[in-house]
């Protein structure tokens, strides 16, 4: 695949509007040159689905420069991995991820430093995070034990009005802790999200053809 220039730009003009939101580049499915090709460019800031994909891809790369996030689900078998490999994750959903995370950190010279709450905004079966109403419990678990979380991350369903979704996450954020970030909003939906609030847009497939 190569870089839709066209949509890159209309993104970023869009993004002008928004001075606190920064776009985040979805690199999964995308090659080790097509992403030398965006750091070329000046991006520094992608996002990966799985881990060990996110290894092979970005093993030969200057990772101090980069900013690199998480933002599939994260097996507990992977965690060590993925703490040496990413910024942040954005995909803390369970108490036993928290529990694996923590050990590890004790244990071993990690490279996380940042981590989002994963939230299950339209509490479908088949995604991951957890439930609105639990938010709070794992939030404070996380805080007990000295996980830095910085933001909540959502995915809408993908058949509704994402701007319901969006406001939700905004309200609960405010009520947990008005100081966290917003990750909300992807290729399809990234405008209405950034309306409501989103710091952060994971956009993928519209930059890529």
């Amino acid at each position: 695949m190569s870089i839709n220039d066209h949509q890159l730009e209309k993104i970023n003009d869009f993004l002008k509007n928004f001075p606190s939101a920064k776009l985040q580049i979805v690199t999964k499915n995308q090659d080790t040159k097509t992403i030398k090709d965006l750091i070329g460019r000046g991006y520094r800031l992608f996002g990966e689905n799985k881990v060990q994909e996110a290894k092979e891809k970005y093993k030969n790369l200057e990772l101090k420069k980069l900013d690199l996030h998480l933002i599939g689900p994260l097996q507990t078998n992977k965690v060590r991995l993925a703490l040496e490999l990413f910024n942040t994750i954005q995909s803390i959903d369970r108490e036993k991820l928290v529990k694996e995370i923590v050990k590890v950190k004790n244990k071993f010279k990690t490279k996380t430093s940042n981590f989002f709450i994963q939230v299950n905004i339209g509490e479908e079966e088949q995604k991951s995070g957890v439930s609105p109403e639990n938010l709070e419990n794992l939030y404070d678990i996380c805080v007990c034990n000295n996980l830095n979380i910085s933001g909540l991350m959502c995915i809408p369903p993908f058949d509704k009005n994402p701007k319901n979704y969006f406001d939700k996450l905004s309200s609960l954020r405010d009520k947990l802790n008005p100081n966290l970030k917003l990750s909300m909003g992807m290729s399809s939906d990234y405008e209405i999200s950034l309306k409501c609030g989103s710091n952060l847009i994971r956009v993928g497939s519209r930059i890529f053809s």
